[in-house]
């Protein structure tokens, strides 16, 4: 960040869209809060003050039964006291997004001090790009600094629109938007090699125009997850009851055919742990992945294919991991997503660099305690997701950077 912060206030948009206990309302994981401290620290040591912007949840997809907003529940003022404790500084909450109050709370603001808007989704402005919303949100700062690259993927407001009411001396982004786009060129822009990528989870479908973009730069294509099943179905096999995309069999050749032209080596588990239901509780076997019998279905991978896809992710030299290998929920089917998890932080361990994006991924080193044995993980799934892809973000794109190339 090149702007001198000195007596300037800086609307900062931050992804502080967390978990909250059920109960209580509390904040339940604060990893995407404590990502942006470096932002905002820096700005407060350099002399300025901070106007903080972020959405939490989907207020307007879960309204109340009287059709209005529930703001008990969405609230960012559900955030305040983790904020302040980690800040080290009081948050100034207004419960509004803008307005004369919002206004005149700005203002007012000394260096050193920090104010958070409400939840910039209880205005509908947001979601829809909307301009007028975004020039009051701008009218409030001096300097805009985008550090939510959880949600730079989307048009929104306060993500976009508001950077177009900053020239280009006022808006940078901030230490965490840098970093993820700085780590996705390391596995964009001439990976090392053999370069390996890892993607699981339910659907093919989810993941299409990924697998597609990936098969043109990796070594290795490894897939798991219930995904993997309609891949072996679509070359003939029998997967059970397991997870199946049917209208997507046509696809799953198509990609199979063009990783073998292009000498991908695309590796599907070859045996999976099956369950007659789908179920922690369910009873448990190993069955060869395509030749399951009706009434079982896969839910994880098996001891074969873990050896298999273990040892080709510890030789490797960049490793790309997005998406789970089974239920990983379930602790009886985790075991093939642990693995990986292990082996990718073996591979960073000997020098592989190592990209991590995607909830489950994430929550897998995170819960195995090898978040800092990996070399990066990225705090945005969709947004990552569509940088590999090879889109454009509109939060960079708005602050004139453009997108990654690949």
């Amino acid at each position: 960040m090149d702007i001198n912060f000195s007596d300037k206030r800086a609307l900062v948009r931050v992804d502080f869209n967390v978990p909250l206990h059920h109960e209580n309302l509390s904040v339940m994981d604060d990893t995407r809060i404590r990502r942006a401290m470096p932002t905002i620290t820096h700005i407060l040591e350099e002399g300025g003050s901070v106007i903080l912007m972020s959405h939490l949840g989907r207020p307007m997809k879960k309204l109340k039964e009287d059709g209005s907003i529930d703001i008990e529940r969405f609230t960012l003022k559900n955030i305040v006291e983790r904020l302040t404790d980690l800040l080290g500084v009081e948050v100034k909450f207004c419960n509004e997004t803008i307005g004369e109050k919002v206004t005149e709370t700005a203002t007012l603001l000394k260096r050193g001090q920090v104010m958070l808007l409400e939840n910039t989704r209880f205005n509908e402005g947001e979601k829809k790009g909307d301009a007028e919303f975004a020039q009051a949100l701008a009218s409030l700062a001096d300097v805009y600094v985008n550090d939510a690259f959880g949600t730079a993927h989307r048009a929104h407001a306060s993500t976009t629109t508001v950077a177009n009411y900053f020239d280009e001396e006022n808006k940078c982004f901030g230490f965490l938007l840098e970093n993820e786009l700085k780590n996705a060129r390391k596995v964009t822009d001439e990976p090392a090699r053999p370069f390996v990528a890892i993607v699981g989870g339910a659907k093919v479908s989810d993941k299409m125009l990924l697998l597609d973009r990936l098969i043109d730069q990796v070594d290795t294509l490894i897939v798991g997850g219930g995904m993997a099943y309609t891949f072996m179905k679509a070359q003939g096999g029998q997967i059970g009851n397991s997870l199946c995309e049917d209208d997507r069999l046509e696809l799953a050749l198509e990609l199979l055919t063009k990783a073998r032209q292009k000498g991908v080596n695309l590796l599907l588990p070859s045996d999976s742990v099956i369950a007659d239901a789908f179920s922690n509780d369910a009873n448990t076997r190993i069955s060869p992945s395509n030749l399951i019998e009706d009434g079982w279905m896969g839910l994880d991978i098996g001891v074969y294919a873990q050896n298999e896809f273990a040892n080709n992710i510890r030789n490797a030299k960049t490793i790309f991991w997005n998406g789970p290998m089974g239920v990983f929920e379930m602790s009886n089917f985790s075991n093939g997503t642990k693995l990986i998890a292990r082996a990718v932080a073996e591979a960073t361990k000997k020098g592989a660099f190592s990209l991590i994006g995607g909830g489950d991924s994430v929550a897998a080193v995170n819960q195995m305690g090898l978040s800092k044995e990996v070399s990066y993980v990225s705090t945005g799934g969709g947004a990552m997701l569509e940088l590999l892809e090879g889109k454009e973000l509109p939060g960079v794109k708005a602050m004139g950077l453009g997108k990654v190339e690949s």
